[in-house]
């Protein structure tokens, strides 16, 4: 099934979602690449350097491959409510002296995730293709990526977003079901999510506009696929699907608690980030979500100490577990035979 996209230079219709923070790996990508899948290189929360360097890594592969940024909110510091951050660094400290760690309890602002020094990258040595989420940056950066070569997607939860996306003029759109794991791309983190089912989301999206579009979320097997395709998307991004495979850098913790039956179900959650995300239910989320303020990435920054403590001391309950709805088929062994067995019978 040659060239499965408009978009994509891949044989399956199957790309490995940019997973930040560890379960995306060189090896990740190189394994789904040589089974005929689309890898791409998670961008968020890297700084420049270290995105240059993971450039330099995944470029050596020498297969096609997609780049992953997070869009900075240019309001975020003057969204961020002071007082309720304080209180909720109070709230978690007891949580974070379990690990013998002491919270800041001053936000990190004037986060923009190193935006300024990617662009740069990708426009003076461009790569294939180059996703966006949390929301549309300039105009005029769009534009500059699409000069520079790259085919750009944006990723939206709704078909007002893929309205606006259109209008921005990307190349494409990852439509992003409320059923995928880890953070929702949402454009808007105070939005409440309503539960969607990804294929209707899908059929939405491509009724709403006339792009191609790669489905992500729910995506626990080749029946799943078939139905999104079907519902008219031209790939499907798959996550979690690949996270206790060989190549994934996932934690043993988080291994470990996808087939814990004392964890889960998944559940949204900004106890963590401060912004919607999806994940195994614990203790953490039982305790504080209904406390949680809204205020990405100042939370985020506020409990990754935490996060990173409790992960390595194999604490499933301190650390955030993203997981999409289909965690349950997740499979162990190589990410080839994963992609393979998605596009069985296609």
């Amino acid at each position: 099934m040659a060239d499965s996209t408009d978009l994509l230079e891949t044989d399956l219709p199957v790309v490995a979602a940019p997973m930040a923070g560890g379960p995306g790996t060189t090896e990740l990508a190189r394994a789904v690449a040589a089974a005929g899948g689309f890898p791409f290189l998670a961008g968020g929360y890297l700084s420049g350097s270290a995105f240059a360097e993971q450039l330099r890594t995944v470029r050596a592969l020498g297969v096609p491959f997609g780049v992953n940024l997070f869009v900075p909110a240019d309001d975020a510091d003057d969204q961020l409510d002071t007082a309720a951050f304080a209180a909720y660094a109070a709230r978690l400290q007891p949580e974070a002296e379990r690990h013998g760690l002491t919270l800041d309890p001053q936000p990190v602002t004037r986060d923009r995730d190193a935006w300024s020094e990617k662009l740069d990258l990708l426009l003076a040595d461009p790569v294939p293709v180059v996703s966006l989420t949390f929301g549309l940056p300039a105009a005029a950066d769009i534009a500059a990526l699409r000069r520079a070569g790259s085919r750009v997607l944006a990723t939206v939860t709704t078909p007002a977003e893929a309205r606006a996306a259109r209008d921005a003029g990307v190349d494409g759109l990852v439509v992003q079901g409320t059923a995928a794991g880890g953070h929702s791309g949402t454009w808007d983190p105070a939005h409440t999510l309503a539960e969607i089912r990804t294929a209707d989301l899908v059929r939405d999206v491509v009724a709403a506009v006339d792009l191609p579009v790669i489905a992500a979320g729910g995506i626990d097997g080749p029946d799943a696929v078939r139905g999104l395709l079907a519902a008219g998307a031209r790939a499907v991004a798959v996550g979690t699907a690949l996270l206790r495979t060989d190549e994934a850098g996932t934690s043993a913790t988080h291994r470990d608690a996808l087939t814990d039956p004392a964890l889960g179900p998944t559940v949204l959650t900004r106890a963590f980030t401060g912004r919607p995300a999806r994940g195994l239910r614990n203790a953490f989320i039982d305790a504080h979500e209904t406390a949680a303020p809204l205020g990405y990435p100042a939370i985020h920054h506020l409990t990754r100490p935490l996060r990173r403590a409790a992960a390595a001391a194999g604490d499933p309950d301190r650390v955030h577990l993203w997981a999409g709805t289909g965690y349950r088929s997740a499979a162990t062994g190589p990410a080839g035979d994963v992609v393979r067995e998605l596009t069985r019978s296609l």
